[in-house]
């Protein structure tokens, strides 16, 4: 077991401006770190963050979801188990895979995607995390729930604030009080709505969530608005994040870029590999139920473990070249990476493997092709440089690009 003082520091500006390097050294050298600011144990391993997501021997617990989720969201699916876990799971999971994704919300998700794009497709120029990629994902979760879209500004300010309590590592006490009074704003805009949706169901999952039913068990209106809100925060920043990295990643490989723009069906292998290589969440916490034998050492029962996804998706004893972004490779298996066979950590694995993973697979593909639609020649913008930012979740702070207008 190694200590934080012998790799650059997770809270550090250091790693926060460049976290790979840091991942190196940690799974070379220091594959197991406690870390005394977060009071967590620090694994950097492919094997061992796959060990503790898979949890075969009941040996972790999604139980630092209390402090971690809870104060903010309320009482979510993450953090049950067993058979409640189950039924609850069973009652929100139809919605996200499937016929009822391809047929219900495919639409939803396509007349979004496009009504953005048609705001600057005329200009030649765009920047695709401001003008889209933060946009999208929560307009079509908004759509999908049958909410104001007009309302877009207070849902991106809502989860924004939920994705800084999550990766607030330093205990900044301003964080944590926007976080409680996200939570109290959010419940004040739901429950009317929910209780509406009870008395007047729609076409629309909220509507489906008041109705679903499976072994005798209903959702009550806490459960739907704290489904909702992490539907919004893992939903939105995950798919946000996600897009800007593709187009990242494609714009500083050009000639990925045009294999994936003459044959659309590279599309999925562009995302399974940005997921990989550069994932829209680097951090993932469980908690030890009993004391447990990593690599690097022992970690006591009842204790956090941070487990650094960035890490993990580019060991070099799981992929070959893992610091080479390339949508050809094939150590990384397209066809099972959108579901909990897949063969990197970036949804996690398991039982709590994310249950929006088709969710945006569907939003990726479609407003990845639509977007390569509207720019035919998509380039960078003068000046151009991909700056990073987060460290719980991270993705391109801006993306300017320039492309010749097209007509609709």
């Amino acid at each position: 077991m190694s200590t934080a003082q012998q790799v650059p520091d997770i809270l550090s500006p250091e790693f926060a401006a460049n976290p790979y390097p840091a991942y190196r050294v940690m799974r070379e050298s220091a594959p197991l770190i406690h870390h005394e600011a977060t009071q967590s144990w620090i694994v950097s391993r492919y094997e061992d963050v796959e060990r503790v997501f898979k949890d075969r021997a009941g040996q972790f617990t999604t139980e630092n979801y209390d402090w971690q989720i809870e104060p903010v969201h309320g009482r979510t699916i993450l953090q049950l188990s067993g058979r409640e876990h189950a039924v609850r799971r069973a009652l929100v999971a139809p919605a996200f895979r499937g016929a009822e994704l391809q047929e219900k919300f495919l639409p939803v998700i396509e007349r979004n995607s496009r009504e953005l794009i048609d705001a600057f497709r005329h200009t030649g120029r765009a920047d695709l995390v401001a003008d889209y990629a933060t946009r999208f994902p929560v307009n079509v979760i908004a759509d999908m729930l049958g909410l104001d879209k007009a309302d877009h500004d207070r849902f991106h300010g809502w989860y924004t604030s939920v994705i800084a309590f999550l990766g607030n590592l330093s205990g900044d006490p301003g964080v944590a009080e926007a976080g409680a009074r996200t939570r109290v704003e959010f419940a004040e805009y739901m429950f009317p709505i929910i209780r509406e949706r009870r008395e007047k169901p729609g076409d629309d999952l909220l509507s489906s969530l008041c109705a679903a039913e499976v072994d005798g068990v209903r959702m009550s209106d806490e459960d739907i608005k704290a489904f909702c809100s992490l539907l919004l925060a893992a939903g939105g920043e995950t798919t946000d994040k996600a897009i800007a990295s593709i187009f990242a990643n494609l714009l500083a490989h050009p000639e990925q870029l045009a294999a994936v723009r003459e044959d659309r069906s590279l599309i999925p292998r562009a995302f399974a590999e940005t997921l990989r290589y550069t994932p829209p969440v680097h951090m993932i916490m469980r908690q030890t139920a009993a004391d447990v034998e990593l690599s690097g050492g022992t970690v006591p029962a009842g204790a956090t473990v941070t487990c650094l996804i960035g890490a993990a998706n580019r060991d070099g004893n799981r992929y070959r070249e893992p610091d080479r972004f390339d949508i050809f490779r094939d150590d990384l298996t397209t066809t099972t990476a959108f579901s909990a066979a897949a063969d990197h950590l970036a949804f996690a694995l398991g039982r709590h493997f994310c249950v929006g993973a088709l969710l945006a697979k569907a939003e990726v593909e479609t407003g990845v092709g639509q977007l390569l639609d509207a720019m035919p020649d998509l380039r960078p913008a003068d000046g151009f440089e991909v700056v990073e930012q987060g460290v719980f979740t991270r993705g391109p702070r801006s993306l300017p690009v320039r492309f010749t207008p097209r007509a609709v």
